[in-house]
């Protein structure tokens, strides 16, 4: 296996920085996105000078978007809150207060409420950026457990749970996403996807724009499917418009015209997978004059599409956010991967393929022949009895789950890293119920939308402040890449660091008081990991003794130790000198831009987790909801209807309040097409109010070609106009909260995901 590395030289050093007259520069992973490129930060004392890319970067060699060089603004943000918040439930205001106090603070407000109302009445949400955040994303686990209630929220039902239950039936574990090998591929089918904005979901993937430019630049084709003609799409070799949340049906009239053309070809994934013949027979009445009307594209140019992709060299069909979030999500997740197995494109350089992390991927661990059980509906939400989905019920549910009276009502909240009052469906509901909560706790760094109402407000570091590995980005990257950045700025005194406050709320919520030896905690928790291991017979440490290699990780504790047991008990490890040519994060850390341990590879069928030991191409539990897909047929869509889209500077609300990255044209405009536009006397630059049977907002109308008629957008995370709230830069350009349109109903059955994409509405002039 090559392995391509930037070893330290004269101007670095094991710690990722050097220093020059005064001033200190520091190499570091962004974290603010997915496509963790590689960045210089130079700095001196605690003031950061100049952010720019790293050239060296293994991975993103210098590319960078405006995000990144923001990092300055927000480690500088004085709304940012630098030690605790208490607010007083009187009168509302906010006082700062002493760790030991907040602590306190929480123990007295928050147990007194579960001793009253039991566990489940406590629920809990966590946000996007604990995926990028190791402190949260491992000790998150260990309060989970000591929370220990089953009302657990988060925003990955109102993103991408869909496209997890997908690859979960087909291939065994929530993170086997199969990732388009964009460096070597020659044909690119996208479908609700524009990276030009987002930087790539699902999808890790520096520059993905210059990427895409080399599939076309090597003779290959790139066709991006869309109801809206975004950047991407501009740069594409082929744009077509379709109507929203009609994903599911266009793929299954590309797949009918595999099956009766001849052209499946699965290639060496002949003997590992099953179901095809299932899926030839629920396809069979699905021709593209079938569904052509209702996608809006030709029957011609599906078959055309279907033609193309199994006559490539090679060729991957990617699909995200757009397919995710709408009626029928899992239906277009599973199609999008039935393709690319039909196509024999799947497992294959060029085409979509699993990749094998540094670390902590559950695919590649343990005994391939010992499947993983996969049951959902383990329990119901209270009020409407949604199913739990991978353990986690739909973030849709929420508002009714705290004003809904009655046994089981949640009065209780702990949010890390969320912000669920901008961010779920029917927002102005959840908004409302917030305030009627005997206690919140929020591990968060604003006083937002959502944490406004909160009990206490325990704030997280800097992201300068911490050391940062991109645990999970690196099970979805292009290619086998890692890097551990430390931390730019030394730790601030007198306040615990984020690993720490997880354990000491875990202590609190177990009953165990404030009063944590953390350190002794930790000591604990890996402790038992190195026994499991240890006992393990698949291990590449099974039979160790315990002792010794706990020793051998010190003198590091929190996410570093766990980081560092992770990678040398992984498909690359040393192994606790098992293999001395593996890797350690002693090793990794001498690289400070980053180890290049190679493209991807086939790993079929050792990736395999699921019951049968091969891919299931026709799970049950999908293949029952094709009957409420052709029942949606016949349907009426001659209204308007509402999609989402991201801006390349603002993926997240919490950087709406960076002056950089809002300035410029007003970003959460109502995207609208000139004839709709004319049709509903609606003027560019104009107010328009949107209503859904939710409710209704006004927003400022962006009249353009670029968006398919029938289709207006905009954009997610904004609505800054509360009061109570310290967003001072966001406050001053607020947008409107799309989430406001979507409805609590709108839940896609088969994952509980929202159906934020496809709602229908109503324009006027307002």
């Amino acid at each position: 296996m090559s392995v391509r590395t930037e070893p330290i030289t004269s101007s670095g050093s094991s710690s990722g920085s050097r220093h020059r007259a005064g001033r200190r520069t520091s190499f570091r992973t962004c974290p603010l996105c997915e496509a963790i490129c590689g960045l210089e930060i130079t700095t001196a004392d605690r003031e950061v000078i100049r952010v720019r890319g790293d050239r060296a970067d293994v991975f993103s060699q210098g590319f960078i978007c405006p995000k990144g060089s923001s990092l300055a603004a927000l480690h500088a943000d004085p709304d940012r809150l630098r030690a605790p918040m208490v607010r007083d439930r009187d009168t509302g205001q906010w006082q700062e207060v002493s760790w030991p106090e907040a602590f306190a603070t929480v123990e007295r407000r928050m147990m007194p409420v579960l001793a009253r109302h039991g566990r489940e009445a406590l629920a809990t949400y966590v946000g996007n950026p604990n995926a990028h955040n190791i402190s949260l994303l491992y000790y998150g686990r260990q309060l989970g457990r000591s929370l220990a209630t089953r009302n657990a929220y988060s925003a990955g039902t109102v993103d991408q749970i869909t496209k997890q239950v997908s690859t979960a039936l087909m291939f065994g574990t929530t993170l086997s996403i199969p990732i388009p090998d964009l460096d070597r591929t020659h044909y690119l089918l996208m479908l609700g996807a524009n990276p030009a904005a987002s930087n790539g979901s699902l999808l890790t993937a520096p520059d993905v724009l210059g990427r895409l430019d080399g599939i076309r630049q090597r003779g290959g084709k790139v066709v991006v499917v869309d109801p809206r003609r975004t950047r991407t799409a501009e740069q594409a070799s082929e744009h077509l418009f379709i109507r929203p949340a009609t994903d599911a049906h266009l793929l299954m009239a590309m797949t009918q015209v595999l099956f009766a053309e001849g052209l499946v070809d699965l290639g060496r994934l002949e003997g590992h997978t099953t179901g095809v013949d299932e899926v030839g027979r629920l396809v069979a009445d699905w021709p593209p004059e079938r569904v052509a009307e209702v996608c809006g594209i030709a029957a011609e140019d599906i078959r055309r599409l279907a033609r193309e992709l199994a006559g490539a060299p090679s060729a991957a069909v990617y699909a995200r956010i757009g397919t995710c979030t709408q009626e029928f999500g899992t239906l277009a997740s599973w199609l999008v991967d039935v393709l690319n197995v039909l196509t024999g494109n799947l497992d294959r350089p060029g085409g979509a393929l699993f990749p094998r992390a540094l670390c902590g991927q559950p695919n590649s661990k343990g005994n391939p022949d010992m499947p993983r059980t996969i049951e959902w509906g383990r329990w119901r939400t209270r009020v409407r009895g949604a199913p739990e989905v991978m353990g986690q019920l739909p973030a849709a549910c929420l508002a009714e789950e705290i004003d809904t009276p009655g046994e089981g009502r949640i009065r209780a909240l702990v949010t890390i890293a969320g912000n669920p009052a901008l961010s779920v469906p029917d927002s102005e509901r959840l908004q409302a119920a917030l305030p009627g909560l005997d206690c919140m706790i929020s591990v968060d760094n604003y006083i937002n939308e959502t944490t406004q109402w909160a009990d206490v407000i325990l704030p997280g570091e800097s992201h300068l402040g911490q050391p940062h590995f991109s645990a999970t980005l690196y099970q979805l990257a292009v290619r086998h890449v890692a890097k551990w950045s430390e931390p730019v700025f030394a730790p601030e005194p007198d306040r615990p660091r984020e690993w720490e406050i997880m354990l000491i709320l875990s202590s609190i919520f177990a009953g165990q008081g404030t009063e944590v030896d953390t350190v002794a905690a930790d000591d604990a928790i890996i402790s038992a990991r190195i026994a499991k291991e240890t006992a393990d017979e698949w291990s590449p440490v099974y039979g160790r003794d315990p002792a010794e290699l706990f020793e051998a990780l010190a003198p590091a504790v929190g996410p570093e130790r766990v980081v560092d047991w992770q990678i040398r008990t992984g498909p690359y490890g040393d192994a606790f000198g098992t293999n001395p040519d593996g890797w350690s994060l002693a090793r990794l850390k001498q690289h400070p831009h980053g180890v290049d341990l190679g493209p991807l590879e086939p790993r079929v069928p050792e990736v395999l987790r699921t019951l049968s030991g091969k891919i299931e191409l026709a799970p049950d539990y999908v293949t029952a909801d094709v009957p409420r897909l052709a029942a949606s047929l016949d349907r009426d869509r001659s209204g308007m209807v509402l999609v989402g889209r991201r801006n390349l500077r603002t993926n997240n609300s919490w950087m709406h309040n960076v002056a950089t990255l809002i300035s410029g044209r007003e970003q959460c405009g109502l995207l609208i097409h000139p004839e709709d536009a004319a049709r509903h006397g609606v003027a560019d630059g104009e107010p328009v109010r949107v209503a859904s049977d939710t409710g209704e907002l006004v927003a400022v109308a962006q009249v353009s070609d670029e968006m398919m008629p029938g289709t207006v957008s905009l954009p997610h995370g904004w609505g800054h106009d509360q009061p109570g709230t310290r967003l001072s830069v966001a406050a001053t350009r607020p947008g409107v909260n799309s989430n406001i349109l979507a409805g609590p109903d709108a839940i896609e059955p088969l994952s509980g995901n929202a159906m934020v994409n496809g709602i229908p509405v109503t324009l006027a002039p307002a």
